[in-house]
């Protein structure tokens, strides 16, 4: 499965999206499985207005998707943009990794 390329503004809605609180609780929710706004609203100490500006927020940045049925509307986790967010964080994590590696080779010549 190819990996889709993200641009800057991608990063930048996804990272976003992801600073605060509030939405980390809705996607954490989420991953129990789809749930309507008024239930991801109920544990939240704000109101259902507030619970659809940071849905608005997640579905910009490709993290939550929502569909309606009936009177309804079903929000929905987009894992696959989650893993895409990851997967460019992990050639950080590389590279930290690899910087580590050399560090302890060279602190290992050094004894």
């Amino acid at each position: 499965m190819a990996s889709s390329v993200l641009t800057e503004d991608d990063l930048d809605r996804g990272f976003a999206a992801l600073a605060d609180p509030t939405r980390r609780a809705i996607l954490d929710r989420l991953t129990a499985g789809e749930a309507g706004v008024l239930e991801l609203a109920a544990p939240l100490p704000m109101s259902q207005p507030a619970v659809s500006k940071h849905l608005k927020v997640l579905e910009a940045a490709g993290l939550v998707s929502r569909e309606r049925r009936a009177k309804q509307h079903l929000c929905r986790l987009e894992a696959d943009r989650l893993r895409e967010l990851f997967d460019w964080l992990g050639g950080y994590r590389r590279f930290w990794e690899d910087s580590f590696a050399r560090l302890d080779d060279y602190l290992g010549t050094l004894q």
